[in-house]
């Protein structure tokens, strides 16, 4: 476990371990569970980096959240759901108030600390990944997949193939694959890709990878023999350039294969080399690149030497911790408006995430222009956002390749509505709004 603490003056570079402090009675404490060890470090490390560096900028530039700074520390849980599950129960009550909220950083751990959060009224961040129902704040009030679900990624993928084939009538009778982590983070889009092809008529077929990904042979293989007219691929870590390196193995071409945003980072693809020339990726909306608020970071963390990580600065997944964490600030913010300007607990930031509304005009003034669209949740949406776009990798650069598209609620909200009456009617809940 890895503690960090923002107010110190200590650069943070890879693995570092320090003391934590008591914490004032103006303290938020905010947890951070990250994974800077093992097969899937390549990813957690940028993203943990753009986490802590944004927290920090918020108490150098700002002095904290309205005057509360921001204490936090991380806790290593190797994306092993008994591990995050255990740095849960040890940081949820630090601080005078506990923790604000968490962002689990797997879909395993986030299924099972949806079953603790309701009892420690604990927010669940989950930014682009989690339980795809939870968006149904009815059933789910403590869970917040904002910016997009594996639902939505999914409609999305297959809106992008439909448009490369000329119109969603060409996509009838032709072959679909996906590619997937065995694990609760692969199988997520299943359901909604299974809807889809029957929808619009072509064969889909799921090909689950075990963990943590480093052996594919037979599954590209496979591929090989039954010549898809896609493949999706639902990687993270060390599988999403693996998956790169057999394609090109058996010759499957690239540009036919469309990862999920959290397959589609340069440590997804600078391993493959040439190989991974022409692979495409949904984006969570943003991409690599600076905005205005890497002006500040640069000018208020990295360069008084506090950064978790300059090394991934701007890239990607440091650029989706940054957007994360800005998400939670903001929560907090919000929730400050009610509850006063001092440390709160999960159930008032839970308010926070309900009541966000971020604007364009929001946006801009944070410095996130151009990297993610209007956010704005309630107690019935805790998602808050529908859009994707597809970028594709030129061998040096991530190229963003397509407009933005909206997923079909038409299809995806039915999902919703039944996967979480089956979720509340299995767990005898009591379901409706709290605000």
């Amino acid at each position: 476990m890895k503690k960090l603490t923002l107010s110190l003056a200590a650069a943070v570079t890879g693995v570092m371990s320090l003391a934590a402090p008591a914490l004032a009675q103006n303290e938020q404490f905010l947890p951070a569970l990250v994974y800077r060890t093992g097969p899937y470090a390549p990813n957690g490390v940028p993203f943990a980096n753009g986490v802590a560096d944004y927290w920090t900028m918020i108490n150098e530039r700002d002095g904290g959240i309205n005057g509360v700074k921001i204490v936090f520390e991380e806790c290593e849980t190797g994306y092993a759901t008994d591990k995050g599950v255990e740095c849960y129960e040890r940081l949820k009550g630090k601080g005078p108030t506990g923790a604000g909220y968490f962002s689990p950083l797997s879909t395993g751990i986030t299924f099972a600390l949806t079953e603790k959060a309701p009892g420690d009224k604990m927010p669940l961040l989950t930014t682009g990944y989690g339980r795809s129902e939870s968006r149904n704040g009815a059933v789910f009030p403590w869970n917040f997949v904002a910016l997009g679900s594996y639902w939505t990624a999914a409609d999305v993928a297959i809106q992008h193939i439909a448009k490369e084939m000329g119109g969603i009538d060409k996509v009838k009778g032709k072959k679909i694959s996906l590619v997937y982590h065995d694990s609760p983070y692969g199988k997520e889009p299943i359901a909604a890709l299974e809807a889809r092809a029957k929808k619009d008529g072509f064969e889909f077929k799921a090909i689950p990878v075990t963990h943590p990904g480093v052996e594919q042979k037979s599954q590209w293989l496979a591929i090989r023999q039954d010549k898809p007219d896609y493949v999706l691929l639902w990687g993270w870590g060390v599988m999403n350039s693996t998956s790169i390196k057999e394609a090109a193995s058996v010759a499957y071409p690239r540009d036919k294969i469309i990862g999920v945003w959290w397959s589609g980072a340069e440590p997804d693809v600078t391993p493959a080399g040439d190989q991974a020339v022409g692979y495409k990726s949904l984006m969570l909306q943003h991409g690599a690149g600076q905005s205005a608020i890497h002006a500040d970071v640069k000018k208020h963390v990295i360069d008084k030497g506090k950064s978790a990580g300059k090394d991934d600065f701007a890239q990607i997944l440091y650029n989706r911790g940054l957007i994360n964490s800005m998400i939670g600030v903001e929560a907090i913010r919000k929730a400050q408006e009610k509850f006063g300007k001092k440390p709160l607990k999960g159930e008032e930031v839970r308010w926070g995430f309900e009541n966000l509304d971020l604007t364009a005009a929001r946006l801009k003034e944070l410095g996130f222009e151009g990297m993610v669209q209007p956010i704005k949740m309630s107690c019935a949406d805790h998602q808050g956002g529908d859009v994707a776009r597809v970028q594709q990798w030129d061998g040096k650069n991530w190229k963003t390749i397509s407009d933005y598209y909206t997923a079909d609620r038409s299809l995806l909200d039915p999902m919703v509505a039944a996967a979480s009456k089956k979720y509340a009617e299995e767990k005898k809940l009591a379901v409706g709004c709290l605000n």
